[in-house]
């Protein structure tokens, strides 16, 4: 990561196979060492006197509490499992099946997609929305087919602002979904269109 040349560098444990509410958060030694803690807990503090403290050393001083040890073992077990699968054997999944959809996607009427139409330039991520349909009632017809999706505006209200739409509907692919589940999409996706007479 140091080679990267960021600052900070943070990610969840979900969004690699792990337990929801734990991640990693990477930050170079000379910024942690000047910031203040923004919680309070045991092991955080060296010394406390009436007018003064004296914060512990990294990493410890950021760690106030007691740690969720569990789901750190975890979210390990979850790295290791990726590790084995290898995450150029992941991406390339990600790449097949982000592809195969955009192709099939894109003969559905009525059908809008966000992002580029080259699989290699996104994750495994498609995000949609079909034209004067409102995207919740799109994932809930998709949902009573047996299919889930997200719609909303995934924590990003501005981008909606900017695509002047409300909200979108996102369809994602990991290591553990098959074509035969993106067939299943397609054909809820075209069951929408035929509900709202696209």
């Amino acid at each position: 990561i140091g080679n990267l040349g960021c600052d900070f560098y943070a990610f969840s444990a979900h969004k690699m196979l792990g337990p929801t509410g734990v991640g990693v958060l990477w930050a170079r030694k000379e910024l942690l060492e000047k910031m203040r803690p923004f919680l309070g807990g045991g092991d955080m503090i060296r010394e406390v006197h009436k007018y003064e403290t004296t914060w512990n050393d990294l990493p410890y001083k950021f760690e106030a509490g007691t740690p969720n040890v569990a789901d750190v073992i975890c979210f390990t077990a979850a790295i290791d499992y990726l590790t084995k699968i290898g995450m150029d054997n992941v991406r390339n999944h990600e790449i097949e099946l982000t592809k195969y959809a955009l192709e099939k996607m894109s003969k559905v009427k009525g059908i809008v997609i966000y992002g580029p139409k080259d699989p290699k330039k996104q994750g495994g991520v498609i995000s949609f929305n079909f034209k004067d349909v409102h995207p919740h009632d799109v994932a809930t017809i998709v949902d009573k087919n047996g299919v889930a999706i997200r719609s909303g505006h995934h924590c990003a209200q501005v981008l909606m602002d900017k695509l002047e739409v409300a909200a979108t509907n996102r369809a994602s692919f990991y290591i553990y979904t098959t074509k035969q589940e993106v067939d299943a999409l397609i054909d809820s996706l075209e069951h929408v269109a035929k509900v709202f007479k696209l």
